[in-house]
């Protein structure tokens, strides 16, 4: 009887513990989705500033949000050519860059990213890239992404394997501000 109600307890911890844990993805979605429909500028943290980002205003918007998936436009500039995705597939979160042109259509690299390979936290999610990306970026594909978010910042970092520079971006969440700026 005791090995019984022993095995049942590792058997109800299991259980527990991936409830749990698989939540996290879920909250992660849901901490975006309360951001909906607003918009926070941002600076790049990171050095060297990459040229193309020099002296930009940065803005996100989180543009669309669903139990499952939350778009967040990221303009530099005048160029508001860029929206991360962030879908939710079962217990993990997938992260897809898509970049259009001026006119709506997608542009020749785009929806690369990745899917986290745990449930991560509530607050952070990391994305290797996925094999897509490998095959259509081939020196993207030993990149990082990863996503924080806490009630004070939203940042958005990238690290290649190998390269001693990152790229971080980090947004102050607690001053939403006003743009009539749309993706493209």
């Amino acid at each position: 009887m005791r090995n019984l109600l022993v095995l049942l307890f590792c058997i109800s911890s299991v259980f527990y513990t991936k409830a749990q844990t698989s939540n996290s993805s879920t909250q992660f979605i849901q901490n975006l989705a309360q951001h909906c429909g607003k918009a926070y500028k941002g600076s790049i943290v990171s050095s060297p500033v990459p040229a193309d980002f020099d002296n930009k205003e940065l803005i996100m918007y989180v543009a669309a949000c669903d139990k499952r998936e939350v778009k967040i436009a990221f303009f530099v500039g005048d160029d508001l050519s860029r929206t991360w995705v962030f879908t939710l597939k079962g217990d993990r979160i997938e992260l897809k860059h898509d970049h259009r042109q001026p006119n709506g259509q997608p542009d020749e690299i785009t929806m690369y990213g990745g899917t986290t390979t745990n449930t991560g936290t509530e607050h952070i999610q990391y994305f290797p890239a996925d094999q897509e990306t490998a095959l259509d970026i081939p020196a993207a594909a030993s990149n990082l992404w990863w996503v924080t978010l806490d009630d004070k910042e939203y940042s958005y970092n990238l690290q290649r394997a190998g390269s001693k520079t990152s790229f971080n971006v980090v947004f102050d969440i607690t001053k939403p501000i006003i743009t009539d700026k749309r993706a493209w």
